[in-house]
């Protein structure tokens, strides 16, 4: 009862009444009752909470504000929503479960293919080694000597060996760039084959040597080095499947992101959908401007708009299907059609006019700030150590004269969420201590930079599915599409195929290139 009778005092204080007499308390009650319609439904309203102008509150959707706006909006209007536009289902948290147990299930892959990849590879590279020392420890008695020659395939195999070791860790022991859903079907190939190979050379030297205790200890010195040499043309083989086949460009993709529609495109050769798909990704953090949500709610609230000023009456009755609802609503937003590019003209036009004034203060500002600094040289720091700054007091000093129009810049291209006052500040140092000009600090905020320029924190896409009909093991051929999905939006990639050229020759006679000036007698010359 207590925080009825608060809250009833407090609206009957927004709407100006004394609360001194219970008339008044029920004549504000009455008036601020919401009103019925025919049909006993209560109609919609909004109420707009606006706080004082001396505690101002900027929020990161500016979006809802940009019409009717000032020069000073920042400074005076508060946006204040209430509606949450994320909720959880229980159909959510049983995939959040799915996809962490999918983590932990790539996880264990990974390390049982790096366990099996490094128990085969010790075994490959003691292997020759225990082939010599055997029949010197089993039967070292009945051994004949070993000569020059022998000594010498000591050195051969010691070099070879060296030679595999360093080419086997450039090729392999690198750090994994991604998980990939399926094996790498070449590099699992290769192990399959390195495993078969030094498996025959052991069931032959437990046979032919280790059986019959052989005593010419050249002959199995020598069957040691043919091994090495057959590993080392196996590690020419993995050169060329892991690293030259896919070097040749064969397909030409278009990579499309979902939601703006900015597309590249690039050039791979013979690889599999996921690698491809890789290829994509690396190449998408660098090249494309990074994802901003915030651009695409002008679209989206202006649509909103249109179809919030439609009402349709449904004369059926209620039993009819609300399918006849939309398709009403469609029609009519169709016929008004005409005025709303009007209106998206004028829109643009207002935003690129307020973008240009703000941007112009805003390069004003830096170029004033920046005058304020001089590098001092190596004679001048002797002569008054009291006024010496390091970079980063140097940008904490000049920081305020252009920290409003920078803010008010950012707001209106809507990229306030990107650029936090620390990264700024840490920019800022970094240009005064390689005496960077103002053009230089202010490139990356006047222009939306590749996702790789900002922090980990600020990006919407760090996980990703990836969408095929065919199998992602397979390779590309031409016409295939797959998706790459993450949160927010799903890049969609398309395969072509790099058509056949067919270049002729044709050759010109230098001697050939004989003009003559052809004179009228109606001309000046």
């Amino acid at each position: 009862m207590s925080v009825a009778m608060d809250t009833e005092s407090t609206y009957s204080g927004y709407s100006h009444y004394s609360g001194h007499s219970k008339k008044a308390h029920r004549q504000g009650r009455d008036r601020h009752k919401s009103p019925r319609s025919k049909d006993g439904s209560r109609s919609e309203k909004s109420v707009t909470i606006q706080t004082p102008p001396a505690e101002p509150l900027l929020g990161n959707d500016a979006s809802r504000t940009e019409e009717g706006q000032d020069d000073n909006w920042g400074e005076t209007t508060t946006a204040i929503t209430g509606t949450s536009e994320h909720s959880i289902s229980q159909e959510d948290i049983a995939r959040i479960s799915k996809d962490l147990e999918d983590s932990v299930g790539l996880d264990c892959k990974r390390y049982l293919g790096l366990t099996v990849a490094a128990v085969l590879g010790l075994l490959v590279f003691l292997t020759p080694i225990a082939f010599i020392l055997l029949p010197q420890i089993l039967w070292r008695d009945d051994l004949e000597p070993c000569g020059t020659v022998c000594e010498g395939l000591f050195i051969s195999v010691a070099f070879k060996l060296l030679i595999l070791l360093i080419g086997t860790w450039a090729l392999f022991f690198r750090q994994p760039k991604a998980d990939i859903p399926r094996v790498f079907v070449f590099r699992a190939l290769l192990l399959v084959l390195i495993f078969l190979f030094v498996f025959s050379y052991w069931l032959f030297y437990g046979v032919r040597i280790l059986d019959s205790k052989d005593t010419n200890y050249q002959g199995i010195v020598q069957y040691a080095v043919s091994l090495v040499d057959a590993l080392l043309f196996i590690h020419y083989l993995a050169i060329v499947l892991l690293e030259l086949r896919q070097l040749q460009p064969m397909f030409a993709v278009k990579v499309v992101r979902s939601t703006d529609g900015e597309s590249r495109y690039y050039s791979l050769g013979h690889l599999s959908i996921q690698r491809a798909a890789l290829v994509v990704l690396e190449n998408y953090y660098k090249d494309f401007t990074v994802y901003n949500p915030a651009l695409l709610t002008a679209s989206k609230s202006r649509a909103a708009k249109h179809m919030a000023g439609l009402k349709v009456y449904n004369v059926d009755g209620p039993g009819n299907n609300a399918s006849g609802q939309s398709r009403a609503m469609i029609a009519a937003a169709a016929r008004r059609r005409d005025s709303s590019h009007n209106e998206l003209y004028y829109e643009e036009a207002d935003h690129e006019r307020r973008v240009k004034k703000r941007r112009a203060r805003l390069v004003v500002a830096v170029e004033e700030a920046f005058t304020h600094i001089k590098r001092l040289q190596a004679e001048e720091q002797q002569k008054a150590p009291g006024e010496m700054m390091d970079p980063r007091e140097a940008a904490q000093a000049i920081f305020p004269s252009m920290a409003r129009a920078l803010q008010k810049y950012l707001r209106t291209t809507r990229q306030q969420q990107y650029h936090s006052m620390e990264s700024i500040l840490q920019h800022l140092s970094f240009c005064i201590t390689n005496n960077m000009t103002p053009k230089a600090f202010l490139e990356r905020y006047l222009n939306p930079g590749p996702t790789l320029q900002y922090d980990r924190d600020r990006w919407f896409s760090k996980q990703w599915t990836l969408v095929s009909e065919e199998a992602v093991t397979s390779g590309l051929q031409d016409g295939i599409v797959f998706v790459l999905k993450c949160l927010d939006f799903s890049l969609v990639v398309n395969v072509k195929k790099i058509p056949f050229i067919k270049l002729s020759e044709e050759f010109i006679d230098p001697k050939s290139h004989k003009f003559v000036l052809r004179l009228q007698s109606e001309t000046s010359v």
